[in-house]
């Protein structure tokens, strides 16, 4: 974290090693009202601990207008939207941070043979179906945070 006085002085701190570091998840999905309810389910789960600090958009044109480097610690984005799909998006997102986890959702099928074969640089370790119970979502998060 970075404080600046009023006199312009940087003055850098860092979290105690006993504090947990907040873990950033971004959660892209073209329905509003998913994008909130994981979101709304998330952060309540912070209520305890103080774990995730959550972002949401539903347009993947604008996540990528705004994607930050080795800002996120997850992502979780769906297969199915309008104007570029979640493969797309992920194969873009992996040209500016190729450290990035991601947890792609569907309601759907998916074909991992023929999404290798299209998209060879996405390895889907990580697939949540819809609809999911939030503590399912909420367990799933955590095993690939920690």
């Amino acid at each position: 974290m970075v404080i600046v006085s009023k006199d312009q002085t940087k003055i850098i701190t860092f979290p105690k090693e006993d504090e947990p570091s907040l873990k950033r998840i971004l959660i892209v999905d073209d329905d509003p009202d998913i994008t909130l309810t994981f979101k709304i389910a998330l952060e309540k789960e912070n209520d305890n601990n103080k774990e995730f600090e959550v972002h949401i958009f539903n347009d993947p044109l604008s996540v990528l207008s705004q994607f930050k480097p080795s800002f996120y610690d997850l992502l979780l984005i769906d297969i199915n939207m309008p104007d570029m799909n979640g493969f797309e998006l992920c194969t873009a997102i992996l040209k500016i941070d190729v450290n990035v986890r991601i947890c792609f959702m569907s309601a759907g099928e998916v074909n991992h043979e023929a999404v290798r074969e299209i998209y060879p640089t996405i390895s889907i370790g990580c697939f949540i179906k819809k609809p999911v119970a939030v503590d399912y979502l909420v367990k799933r998060v955590k095993e690939e945070l920690y």
